[in-house]
């Protein structure tokens, strides 16, 4: 069943915009935008959609999701997979997606080492017994920098219809804001994080003492954590079975910065050689419009680049130029571009992508295309 859904026909009469449940999202991406994490939890990520909104966020490098039903993560798991385009155009950061089926009442290894854990609309489903165990398996083993919990507030529930106990029939409790604050304190406290309260889902005009619709918990871990602590809590083996991972094409990945760096290169070199090309055909279009003598019509044109091409240094030159039926051009001016030069970095990384991947001159110095089979087309 899908709970975001349920959640905006219980909050119809009162009109959040924009939802409920986008801006809980919208909480945490603002949360990633300021604090920047490199690695990030979402546990209990149900369908996915945070998870979702996340891998578009450039600083995270991995991102995993924990939930106790794995059929509804796997019905909507194919959105993290990469798509088409992003083959086609890597970017530099790298990104891997995991999903893992499991209760966040155990202990993983898997899960350590995250700059933040988010918990969304999750506590209010654990049993009393996994909530005794939760505070030690987040705050306790994982141990990130920083956790977001949010559960709702239930003093807000008389202002929504059709509301008796329990805004869905899977909570097993509501907590009012002191409930909730007094939980937060305490966990803060015996793990040594700080807490700051706040929420999202404004009260009505004129009844801002019921609070937040959804109440919210922010953890930030007081003192970087022991170097040994995590690793003497790894259980013996792992209690999560992973359902999903996804690795997404990175320019980190030597075969996709290769792929990257000749395809620049030849995109590059062809609107050189074309600009080059183009005045020289237009002028002997002008003085030699005899179909039989098209073949020899670049033979002329040695002269308009280099003079005497037998004592032209194409290594250090950085002129394109034409000898017969072949275009020279040098690497260094190719490697000018701002795009290749961003690539590859130094013009010796250049030189070792390419090589054997595109057509060199003998010494290496320049991009060879011949053009005899452009001279017949014309």
């Amino acid at each position: 069943m899908d709970e975001n859904f349920e959640e905006e026909q219980l909050t119809g009469i009162i009109k959040f915009t924009p939802p409920l449940y986008k801006q809980r999202y919208q909480f945490i991406k603002d949360l990633v935008g300021k604090y920047k994490p490199k690695k990030v939890a979402d546990l209990g990520c149900a369908d996915c959609t945070l998870l979702w909104m996340l891998k578009f966020c450039s600083c995270i490098e991995v991102l995993a999701g924990l939930d106790i039903c794995a059929s509804v993560m796997k019905e909507k798991m194919h959105r993290l997979s990469p798509l088409p385009g992003d083959y086609l155009q890597p970017t530099e950061r790298s990104l891997t997606v995991t999903l893992h089926h499991g209760s966040v009442a155990h202990k993983d290894p898997c899960m350590l080492g995250f700059d933040l854990v988010t918990c969304i609309e999750l506590i209010e489903h654990l049993e009393q017994s996994e909530l005794k165990k939760f505070p030690e398996v987040v705050f306790g083993f994982m141990s990130p920098s920083i956790v977001v919990i949010s559960t709702p507030n239930s003093e807000f529930n008389p202002l929504l219809p059709g509301v008796t106990l329990f805004r869905h029939s899977d909570h097993k409790f509501e907590w009012t804001r002191a409930e909730f604050q007094s939980w937060a304190l305490e966990t803060a406290r015996h793990y040594d994080y700080s807490v700051e309260f706040t929420g999202v889902g404004h009260p009505p005009k004129g009844m801002e003492n019921v609070g937040f619709c959804t109440q919210i918990g922010v953890f930030v871990r007081k003192y970087p954590q022991a170097s040994e602590s995590a690793q003497s809590e790894k259980p013996p083996k792992a209690a999560y079975k992973t359902v999903f991972k996804a690795v997404y094409p990175s320019l980190k990945d030597e075969k996709y910065l290769q792929n990257a760096v000749v395809s620049e290169v030849i995109f590059t070199a062809q609107i050189i050689k074309q600009r080059l090309l183009d005045p020289l055909m237009s002028e002997h279009e002008e003085y030699n419009d005899d179909p039989t003598e098209r073949k020899s019509k670049f033979q002329p044109s040695v002269s308009c680049f280099s003079g005497d091409l037998g004592k032209l240094d194409v290594e250090k030159g950085m002129a394109p130029f034409v000898d017969g039926n072949v275009v020279y051009i040098p690497l260094r001016t190719i490697f000018s571009f701002p795009k290749v030069n961003q690539l590859c970095g130094n013009f010796e990384k250049l030189h070792k992508l390419i090589a054997g991947k595109v057509t060199l001159s003998s010494d290496g110095s320049a991009v060879m295309f011949t053009i005899e089979h452009e001279n017949e087309e014309n």
